[in-house]
């Protein structure tokens, strides 16, 4: 069994999270942004290793994926989803719980990347900080994500709880060794969960806006989307975007997580070509704020 293949089946049996749906526009952007277009990683004869680009971690170590690869991602991403997902978390008083591990298990892959690259930077193999700045302000997002589900009462069962951070820490071992064997990978497959996850959150917006809209904003999401430091939301933009989400009710928290998510996917397939991400913060963006 070839290597690639081999993670896939690691992937599947180690329970990460959920299946696959295309990401729609985000919808709270007040500001525009320009970049360079996306272009596909490497050409058809992959170059050798001294004759890469290392402007981020797939033109530096990693391979391009057949679609064969990338549809056994989504399999099991999807396999998953149903086998766990949709059985454990049945139920409509089961939302928050699944929402919960859902945010325990997102956060994983930036912790097996930031664990790799720090790697990488000690044995002096590559250094990028922004890569490093990056993934922590995706996993800084994901906490807080997961502080508002906390608050709401998603882990108040000892049971989801269990479930959800045992899988996460079986998920953190598979992507570290799935990102030190090709990133291009790893990001492919942390495309389709966080596919997933915006879809999970667009559906529930829509089957439930009036009891959303009649809730209160938790105390955490008004932390993190109004009167927090916005530095480290705005550096997951990589798509050169400035957000300011609108907090009013229960509902525009979840648009914005939602946002989010799919904030996270663009970053994912940005990082699976030969572009270098764009920091607004770092001066790469052209941006027009209202």
């Amino acid at each position: 069994m070839n290597r690639p293949l081999l993670i896939s089946c690691l992937l599947a049996s180690a329970g990460s999270i959920s299946a696959f749906a295309p990401p729609q526009t985000s919808t709270a952007v007040n500001a525009i942004g320009r970049r360079r277009s996306t272009t596909p990683l490497f050409s058809a004869i992959v170059p050798p290793p001294e004759e890469r680009s290392d402007a981020n971690p797939s033109t530096k170590f990693g391979s391009p994926l057949s679609d064969g690869l990338k549809e056994a991602n989504r399999w099991s991403i999807g396999f998953l989803k149903g086998t766990i997902f949709d059985t454990f978390f049945a139920g409509e008083d089961r939302a928050y719980a699944r929402f919960y591990a859902l945010e325990t298990i997102a956060r994983v892959p930036y912790f097996s990347y930031l664990s790799v690259l720090h790697l990488y930077e000690t044995l002096g193999r590559w250094r990028r900080a922004k890569y490093l700045k990056l993934h922590f302000a995706e996993s800084w997002n994901e906490l807080h994500h997961l502080l508002i589900m906390e608050e709401l009462g998603g882990n108040d069962r000892f049971l989801d709880r269990f479930l959800a951070q045992h899988i996460a820490f079986g998920y953190y071992g598979v992507v570290i060794l799935s990102y030190l064997i090709n990133p291009i990978f790893a990001y492919n497959l942390n495309q389709d969960v966080e596919e997933h996850a915006f879809s999970t959150y667009d559906e529930y917006l829509r089957e439930n806006e009036e009891m959303l809209k009649g809730q209160p904003a938790p105390q955490a999401a008004i932390d993190y989307y109004v009167d927090g430091d916005m530095y480290m939301f705005d550096e997951f933009q990589t798509d050169c975007e400035l957000r300011r989400p609108k907090i009013e009710n229960l509902y525009d928290v979840f648009v914005a997580i939602r946002d989010d998510e799919a904030a996270h996917v663009e970053t994912m397939k940005t990082l699976q070509t030969e572009l270098d991400v764009a920091s607004i913060h770092d001066g790469e963006c052209e941006v027009d704020i209202f």
